[in-house]
């Protein structure tokens, strides 16, 4: 299924233009989110939305469509009577529908599929990835990712989108799964507020520790506000990747404040050293297009090395 990512982060090296946000575009267009699962809830009862939203980024301009697994989970599978071999079967899903949706697109850009690895706190559903405040440690923190991270590594996507991590304990966590699948490729994405992560540790020091794993093959941020990307950057050391939100802030019940997104501060950032752009929380595709056309040039096409062949 997938393309082979060959020697670095992507095939020809980018820049990259990644997707914005799936939950964020499918409510634009009518779905109720508001359960435990979010957007996963869709991959068991409406997987055809999944994919026109995957197939709506990739027409806007994006490279890479990040699947609808960020919330999935056995544990989180589990409460709504969900057994693990269904579980493991809705993550295989969520690689096939975000493939489904790059066969419908005629281009001669190669496309890619990340498989989202969403945080501990995003399966508990109670805002802690916001935080990094968990009640657990690191050995269960590595329980609880060991089976996703095992069937995602196995469903086809061309490499891993180990994202929305808020603390070093889970980044730790993390990195050790990942050392033990042989052949992975992923990135590892930090958010963070007030140049620190969620959790207020120093992102610097995951980084670090991200560095020294070989499959980790860029690293970043996002949910993060845009404004906050310049500075967290320089930090990364690999290429990086940075799909920030809107810019606006989360109350726990609504979105208050401006919006500060914008797709002008795409070649500002892979000046700096991002490899891949995108966009998080309330981010769709029309600002995704705009970011496509800021690092192109004009939209649609631009010149590219040729796609690899199959592994």
């Amino acid at each position: 299924m997938g393309r082979a990512v060959d020697g670095g982060m992507f095939p020809d090296g980018g820049p990259w233009v990644l997707d914005g946000g799936l939950a964020t575009e499918l409510e634009a267009r009518g779905y109720d989110l508001g359960g435990p699962l979010w957007s996963a809830a869709l991959l068991a009862r409406a997987p055809e939305a999944i994919v026109a939203v995957h197939e709506a980024y990739y027409r806007a301009g994006a490279d890479v469509a990040t699947t609808a697994s960020y919330q999935a989970s056995r544990g989180g599978y589990a409460r709504l009577g969900i057994g693990p071999a269904e579980a493991d079967a809705l993550l295989r899903r969520s690689v096939a529908l975000a493939d489904e949706a790059r066969r419908r697109v005629d281009t001669r850009r190669p496309l890619l599929v990340a498989a989202s690895v969403g945080p501990y706190g995003a399966a508990r559903a109670d805002g802690s990835e916001y935080t990094g405040e968990y009640d657990v440690g690191v050995a269960e923190l590595r329980r609880f990712h060991r089976p996703r991270l095992e069937v995602l590594a196995e469903a086809g996507a061309d490499l891993l989108a180990v994202e929305t991590v808020p603390c070093l304990a889970e980044v730790e966590a993390l990195l050790a799964e990942l050392d033990r699948l042989p052949g992975v490729r992923a990135w590892l994405s930090l958010t963070c507020a007030g140049g620190r992560t969620r959790r207020g540790e120093d992102p610097a020091e995951a980084f670090a520790m991200a560095r020294n794993v070989s499959s980790i093959v860029a690293l970043g941020v996002n949910c993060t506000a845009p404004e906050e990307v310049g500075v967290l950057l320089p930090l990364t050391g690999l290429p990086a990747v940075v799909y920030a939100n809107s810019g606006e802030g989360w109350d726990g019940r609504t979105w208050t404040g401006p919006r500060t997104f914008s797709a002008d501060a795409a070649p500002e950032w892979v000046a700096g050293g991002a490899a891949a752009v995108g966009g998080c929380c309330r981010v769709g595709p029309g600002d995704i297009a705009a970011v496509a056309s800021a690092l192109r040039g004009a939209p649609g096409e631009r010149p590219r090395a040729a796609e690899p062949g199959a592994p």
